[in-house]
């Protein structure tokens, strides 16, 4: 699996810890941010159909 480095505001990786760990809902912050990005590129592929703009399923 490929590894991405990204910049993230401690701001928004201290509301994404809140969410990690034994008492969150992921095991690790990777988990946390594939979840993430899975998400939001279902949600963006969603808005695309309903423009009309799905041409084909990847």
């Amino acid at each position: 699996m490929p590894k991405i480095s990204v910049e993230v505001p401690q701001e928004l990786l201290a509301d994404l810890d809140d969410h990690v760990g034994e008492e969150g809902k992921f095991v690790n912050r990777s988990e946390a941010i594939r979840a993430s990005i899975r998400k939001t590129l279902d949600l963006l592929d969603e808005i695309d159909e309903r423009q009309g703009r799905q041409t084909d399923e990847r």
